[in-house]
């Protein structure tokens, strides 16, 4: 009877342990390009600490929405998600990587002031893939984010598709106005507008709007975006119109036969419906990566 008492804690228990397992190391980067510091916080899986520097895992950077910070997705309940998800064995293990984006859209702004994708790309992703034990392929890096996150992930798998093999999106901020209609749009009061004159210029800068455009880069770098995994969803009553948005880059991309994956789903731009689909983005990536370490040699 002890013995069944004590099996049955165990079991209990289980679960519990192997979640502990895996955990979150939070820390900050010295930007020399920003002259500031920026925090990030790190998903590290369940084998990292056994592992050790043996072993390499794939990276998925996580870029967070307006007004959020490096810990939303964990402190929001993302983290038992994850964890769900490798109980269940739906996703493999990888790195994720969260950054604080503040409100730079992840681009550089218009002025220059504040270079957010020089940051990015020159500092942040050399300093974390030495930092931590990370494979260092395309194939293994992948990158999403939620919102103007979205906007971000897409424009930088788009903008640097050699360094990307995959990038997913939700409810990404891709706007179809043009930058006169963005304009005229700021001078009746909206409420963005505030943010997006700090970003790309009041008015908008229309030569840094087009460099930084997701839907231009997907049309000068096509050919490289056909050997990129690529996935996308976002509400269909999306309170700010970004269904507008991934239905244009949907039609797009089939345009240029460009392969990716689209869902729009019942929903608006809320928290319950980031983490209603959230779990299918992981899995996305996750299959990205299961693929790339069966096909290819082990660095």
């Amino acid at each position: 009877m002890r013995q069944l008492a004590q099996l049955l804690t165990f079991t209990i228990l289980l679960p519990i342990v192997a979640r502990a397992e895996s955990r979150i190391d939070c820390s900050a980067i010295k930007s020399h390009i920003l002259e500031e510091s920026i925090r990030y916080c790190v998903l590290l899986p369940s084998s990292y600490d056994a592992a050790g520097a043996k072993q390499k895992y794939p990276v998925l950077y996580f870029l967070h929405g307006l007004g959020e910070s490096e810990k939303s997705l964990f402190d929001s309940g993302g983290w038992t998600l994850i964890d769900d998800l490798h109980q269940e064995l739906k996703i493999g293990e990888f790195l994720i990587v969260a950054p604080e984006g503040k409100s730079s859209f992840y681009i550089n702004s218009a002025n220059g002031r504040f270079r957010y994708s020089d940051f990015f790309v020159g500092e942040f992703m050399p300093y974390i893939e030495s930092r931590y034990n990370i494979r260092r392929r395309r194939s293994d890096r992948g990158i999403t984010g939620v919102s103007m996150g979205g906007y971000g992930a897409l424009r930088f798998a788009f903008a640097f598709p050699r360094l990307f093999g995959s990038v997913s999106a939700q409810s990404a901020a891709l706007m179809t106005e043009s930058p006169q209609e963005l304009n005229a749009a700021g001078r009746s009061g909206l409420p963005m507008a505030e943010v997006l004159a700090s970003v790309f210029g009041a008015p908008v800068n229309v030569a840094h709007w087009r460099e930084n455009d997701p839907f231009l880069l997907a049309k000068k770098n096509q050919r490289e975006l056909r050997g990129q995994a690529i996935y996308f969803n976002c509400g269909t009553s999306d309170e700010y119109n970004f269904e507008i948005g991934a239905q244009a880059l949907d039609k797009q991309l089939r345009a240029e036969h460009i392969s990716h994956e689209v869902h729009l789903y019942p929903g608006d731009h809320s928290l319950e419906y980031f983490f209603d689909h959230v779990g299918e983005t992981l899995e996305f990536h996750s299959r990205v990566f299961d693929s790339a370490s069966r096909h290819s040699p082990k660095p």
